[in-house]
């Protein structure tokens, strides 16, 4: 991810009114242990965005393995098997491979995958739609290049 954006996630972050947005960042053994209980290979980008900042609330909770005290404290492993078991052999293909990182509130899983690439899984429809290319993608959606935030 772009230094700049990191810079705007980090000073949004340290900031006293939004203390439990941060969690505690990940460890190596914390994502290589996910990744073979999973059976999946986490994106680089969001290697990345846990190993600073755990799991951590930027416009949409991204869950990891310590979380923000905002977000709850599913873990990003506990979200992905619940969304395996449910959907046991009905996953649709382009979501083969793919963890959940986030949802919408609603029920409905944001899920990445090894490509970066993040999909919302509409489990009313059993629908998959493209959110967005990227974490950064998503990210600066939140936290513009103009500087500010939207949260």
């Amino acid at each position: 991810m772009d230094a700049n954006l990191i810079s705007r996630i980090e000073s949004f972050l340290n900031k006293s009114e939004f203390k439990g947005f941060k969690g505690i960042p990940a460890t190596d053994e914390e994502i290589l242990n996910a990744e073979q209980v999973l059976n999946v290979k986490f994106n680089k980008e969001y290697v990345q965005f846990i190993k600073l900042f755990g799991g951590a609330c930027v416009g949409l909770s991204i869950h990891a393995f310590n979380n923000g005290s905002f977000i709850g404290k599913s873990t990003v492993v506990e979200l992905t098997q619940w969304f395996q078991k449910d959907g046991e052999d009905t996953i649709p293909q382009e979501l083969k491979g793919a963890y959940v990182i986030s949802n919408d509130g609603s029920g409905n899983p944001v899920l990445m995958n090894e490509d970066g690439n993040i999909f919302i899984f509409w489990h009313d429809s059993w629908e998959v739609e493209l959110l967005h290319n990227s974490l950064q993608e998503m990210l600066l959606k939140y936290f513009p290049q103009s500087g500010g935030y939207y949260v």
